[in-house]
Parts: C-alpha cells; structure tokens; sequence
C-alpha cells in the first residue's frame, strides 16, 4: 500500500502540474503526437481498405502486408527508423519522427482490414440492387457500402487509436515527451512512485479514449443499424477474410 500513497502524493503535488514537465504539457504532448499518427494512419489505411473492399482486388496482398505491420514490435519499428530519421532531420529525427512511424504501422493494420472487411461485407444484393438503378459506383460507395460498413470500420479505428495511446509511451525510450516521460524518468532515479503515476495516468487516459471512440461509433453509425452493431467492436481475423475472398 505504501506504493499507493506515494503515488497518489506524487499525482497531487502543485508541482508536477506545473511547467515543461508537468502533466498538463506531458499530456499535450502525448495528445498531439497520438492524434498526428492516427491522422496519417487513417491517410494511408482508409483509401486502400475501401478500394481493396469494393473492388475485390488484391485483397489476400492487402491483408497480409497488414499482418506484417502485426507481427512487428512498435519498439523494433521505432529504433529502426531512428537513423534513417536522424539522417534526415537531425533535430526531430530522433525524438519525434520514429515514434511517429512506429504508431502509424500499430494502426494501420486494424483500420485497413476492418475498413475492407466493413466495405466487403455489404449484402451483395444491395450492391447489384443499386446497378440495377443505375448508380455509379462512387455513388454506391458513398450511398450503399459506407453507410451500411461504417459500424466495422468504426471500431477498426478506435482500436487503432487506442493502440496508439497506450503505445506511445514508448517513444520516451528515445528521447520523445508524453507521459511516457514519468515511467522513463522514473526508472532511471529509482523512483517508483514517478513509475506508478505514469502508468496510472497512461491508463486512465487510454480508457477515456476508448470511451470517447465508442461514442463517437455510436454517433456515425445510421440508427438503423445501432441494434444490429456487436457490442465488443471486434475487428475481424485477416485470416479469415482472406479464406472468405478466395
């Protein structure tokens, strides 16, 4: 318990909110990079998951470079890219842009495949329904398979985004802010109450954002559809809507 009280002293002291260092910025900080990376990960993920979901093509080479994104620690991505980016800019190359890369490949995956899987899996008698009224196909995308995918893509994207904030705490290992910083810090002086805070404060905020995206799903989803959306937003297994796609 003793953990306990020092961490919680530690949390309301006046001053660790307060300056560079306090957690107001530490959260800005940790805010601003999580809401860029998200940002260019829904850049890259939404385009090919819609193309790949309504055309059908290239869908097994889609899901598996997804995989690969899957299988690769955030923290290998990261110490990878730090010489390529510090070559490139020396100044944010090691702090800012690694984590920046390491936080897009964790999300792009979930997006993308939920995004093909939500687009691939409108009933494909809606789809023909609406040729046979003549729509265009931009048309039936906007019209007929967005609307009736925006519950699966939905929840790809807030499991992106939650990876994100929970993950980018790693970007402090190299030099980056956020509340990272106080679990790094902390260790390196032995100060585990530092240690417990940070990681109280990272959870806290993780689950807020899971929260704050189930609302936001809930709001984009057409009311039609809210009493037929799973309750745990699942993202589909890329395995198997390759099986499905061949």
């Amino acid at each position: 318990m003793d953990i306990l009280s020092q961490g919680f002293t530690w949390l309301t002291d006046p001053t660790h909110w307060d300056g560079p260092r306090g957690i107001p910025n530490r959260l800005l900080e940790h805010l601003l990079i999580s809401g860029i990376s998200l940002a260019i990960a829904l850049a890259v993920a939404l385009p090919i998951g819609i193309w790949v979901g309504h055309t059908r093509r290239h869908t097994a080479l889609a899901v598996n470079i997804a995989n690969i994104g899957r299988a690769v620690p955030s923290l290998a991505i990261i110490a990878i890219a730090v010489p390529i980016m510090s070559a490139i800019d020396p100044q944010l190359g090691f702090k800012v842009y690694p984590t920046v890369v390491g936080m897009v490949v964790l999300a792009v995956p979930p997006i993308l495949v939920n995004t093909y899987a939500g687009i691939a899996g409108v009933d494909r008698d809606l789809v023909e329904a609406g040729r046979g009224m003549g729509m265009r196909e931009s048309q039936l995308l906007r019209n007929v398979e967005l609307p009736l995918a925006v519950p699966i893509i939905a929840a790809g994207i807030r499991s992106g985004g939650v990876q994100i904030v929970a993950t980018v705490t790693l970007g402090a290992i190299f030099g980056f802010g956020g509340l990272g910083r106080y679990l790094i810090d902390g260790y390196a002086v032995g100060d585990h109450a530092q240690i417990w805070a940070g990681a109280v404060l990272v959870a806290a905020l993780a689950i807020t954002t899971e929260l704050a995206f189930l609302v936001l799903q809930r709001r984009l989803t057409p009311r039609g559809l809210r009493l037929r959306q799973p309750r745990s937003g699942a993202e589909p297994e890329p395995e198997r809507e390759v099986a499905a796609a061949t």
